[in-house]
């Protein structure tokens, strides 16, 4: 994926802004992979402003119940990608694309997972073997107390679906400072 810089995607906005270039026109005349980038550039800025155009220095960390709802909504509305980040207050649409892939792949569970390729340091190495110990040596117990916590969850989950299906503009102004504060909290 290529990388854009700030003052190239500003420019690109108020290029279009002015009226003379479409989306495409544009994407072709600055080299860009696709009109839909630009597309969404504008819709981003028109949002968020300049600061929507910025690249994050550190990656934000969301709950896992906010992943769930953004995918919920996108498929019970049939909105895109860059319509749920708007919705949802999501400067990055495509990261949606890697939570639905995670999701698809692994579950509840995908979603859980820490973005990013792990350090290859000897301590690394030493913690992700001694992991796959600890899951073989999990008693029956234990194994029967995670699967009640992932059931639980999904429960927990499918009583929040419901009730946004039930009336998705209520549930979203109720838990809109949630998820707002969410995605402000630093990453550790």
């Amino acid at each position: 994926m290529a990388k854009y810089s700030e003052e190239f995607k500003l420019m690109v906005v108020k290029e279009y802004q002015e009226g003379k270039l479409g989306h495409r026109s544009l994407a072709e005349k600055h080299g860009v992979k696709s009109k839909a980038q630009v597309e969404r550039w504008v819709k981003i800025y028109e949002k968020f402003g300049e600061i929507g155009l910025k690249r994050k220095k550190h990656s934000e960390s969301y709950s896992v119940q906010f992943k769930l709802d953004v995918l919920s909504f996108m498929k019970r509305t049939g909105s895109s990608e860059t319509e749920a980040a708007l919705r949802f207050g999501l400067t990055n649409p495509p990261i949606i694309a890697s939570w639905k892939k995670s999701f698809l792949e692994g579950g509840i569970e995908g979603l859980e997972r820490p973005k990013g390729r792990p350090p290859m340091s000897d301590k690394a190495k030493n913690r992700k073997s001694q992991k796959r110990t600890d899951e073989k040596e999990m008693t029956y117990q234990q194994k029967l107390e995670r699967e009640n916590e992932l059931l639980r969850l999904e429960i927990e989950y499918l009583k929040k679906l419901r009730a946004f299906q039930m009336d998705p503009e209520g549930y979203l102004e109720k838990h809109k400072q949630r998820y707002h504060s969410n995605s402000k909290k630093p990453s550790n």
